[in-house]
């Protein structure tokens, strides 16, 4: 009965968002490896930042041209993206990773998600958030995504989501269907939500969690 109760509980939230937003198609990128590079250059910034670094790479942002990039010339590329010399570092380190993989989508896709998610969290620069990010929405893999916005909506509601990232994303992956389509638009809802109202100063006009907020105006 309880576990009935929490999964309509999220399942409300859902589709709330879903009447307000619809089908988001996020991430925004061309391609899969320039899903894992916003990933990584999207840490501790706004995502116009990002927009403007990745910009920067013009016709050539490629794992290739990423490994054969000196140092110097992939933080001057980047740079607009904040933490340039830690985060060539990682850039450096995640294409690495995918190098091993002969830079092939399909052939990544072969292994199961929890080897690559244990392989990704230990690539310099690369924590959950991050790593769930490049599986979900770089691979399709059913993992779902927590961030800043995620635990405030929890907060506020609330959801009796817990705290820390791997019990909120327990939650969610319990209660939601192991759907990639479902993760990928529900997480992206919470974020447009984030920035639209549920911001750290909620703009509460317009919300379409509302009347299901437990901090309406707070």
């Amino acid at each position: 009965m309880i576990r009935d109760e929490h999964a309509k509980q999220v399942n409300v939230v859902y589709d709330a968002l879903l009447a307000y937003y619809g089908n988001l198609n996020w991430w925004p990128a061309k391609t899969p490896y320039e899903v894992m590079v916003g990933a990584v250059l999207t840490q501790n910034t706004a995502w116009s930042n990002v927009e403007k670094a990745i910009s920067n790479f013009g016709e050539f942002l490629s794992p290739e041209a990423v490994i054969s990039s000196g140092l110097e010339e992939l933080a001057a590329t980047i740079r607009p993206a904040g933490f340039f010399s830690q985060k060539t570092q990682y850039l450096k380190a995640v294409t690495e990773w995918f190098r091993f993989y002969d830079y092939d989508v399909a052939t990544v896709q072969k292994e199961p998600l929890d080897k690559l998610r244990n392989e990704l969290l230990k690539v310099r620069g690369v924590g959950k958030e991050t790593a769930d990010s490049i599986l979900l929405y770089a691979f399709g893999y059913a993992t779902f995504v927590v961030d800043a916005y995620t635990m405030r909506l929890c907060e506020r509601l609330p959801l009796s989501a817990g705290k820390g990232y791997d019990t909120v994303k327990a939650y969610f992956e319990t209660y939601l269907p192991r759907q990639t389509d479902v993760y990928n638009n529900f997480h992206a809802m919470i974020v447009f939500n984030g920035k639209d109202h549920c911001r750290k100063t909620p703009v509460c006009g317009g919300c379409p969690l509302r009347d299901m907020c437990g901090r309406v105006g707070l």
